[in-house]
């Protein structure tokens, strides 16, 4: 194989000025639909929650399929948790040990117990493909192209340039009120210090429903760094 690289990305210091803490827990189900019932039980705990700028809540996420099991559509339907399965915050570093307050915490998810068990400490990630499961715009954008011109003066306005971004699925985040309008999101082609810049800050409202909180999207350059 011949690879030429365009150029070098340069060694960047993560920092923990913003971080995910990764919790165990104990809990056999909960709703397809479950991030604003989830919130609310975190919120009990952690009153400062919605209000914490850079802090937010990562919905639980399960394979789509595994062992003839297919994941379900419907958002009252039931999520079936591994062993495996984690609750994720991020949180600023002012926050991290107030966040652990969840430790050891029963929580009741829309009838479904939840046991929280301990929490690991993980940095963010220097990979420059993000992405998010659910990004909500300010007010509502309905059509698709007017939503990337939202995101792109998001980008904008904390010094990222964004160079290819790909909306994905639609879908609603039902709460007591009105129905969240999201979708999901891929960005590529970020530097690094701009990764590191988006993880940390996110992108839109109700980072405490899970929107706007950007994880890592490997692709073929990421994986082959990685490697080296």
């Amino acid at each position: 194989m011949y690879w030429q690289n365009d150029k070098p990305k340069p060694k960047v210091h993560v920092g923990d000025e913003v971080i995910d803490l990764v919790f165990g827990l104990n809990c056999r189900c909960l709703p397809v639909d479950h991030v604003y019932a989830l919130s609310r039980a975190i919120q009990s705990v952690l009153p400062w929650l919605e209000d914490e700028p850079m802090a937010g809540l990562h919905a639980i996420n399960v394979a789509a399929s595994g062992n003839g099991w297919m994941r379900p559509d419907g958002p009252g339907e039931l999520l079936h948790l591994s062993r495996r399965t984690r609750l994720e915050l991020r949180v600023p570093a002012h926050r991290v040990d107030d966040a652990k307050a969840l430790q050891g915490v029963k929580l009741e998810i829309d009838g479904n117990e939840m046991q929280i068990k301990s929490a690991t400490e993980r940095h963010l990630s220097t990979i420059t493909t993000l992405f998010t499961r659910a990004f909500a715009t300010e007010p509502d954008i309905a059509d698709e192209a007017e939503a990337l011109d939202w995101v792109a003066a998001r980008l904008h306005e904390l010094d990222i340039v964004p160079r290819k971004m790909l909306c994905g699925t639609e879908h609603f985040i039902a709460t007591a009120d009105v129905p969240i309008r999201t979708r999901s999101l891929m960005i590529a082609d970020l530097e690094v210090e701009e990764s590191l810049r988006l993880q940390q800050r996110g992108l839109g409202p109700y980072r405490h429903l899970g929107c706007g909180l950007f994880i890592p999207h490997k692709d073929i350059n990421d994986l082959r760094e990685e490697k080296e």
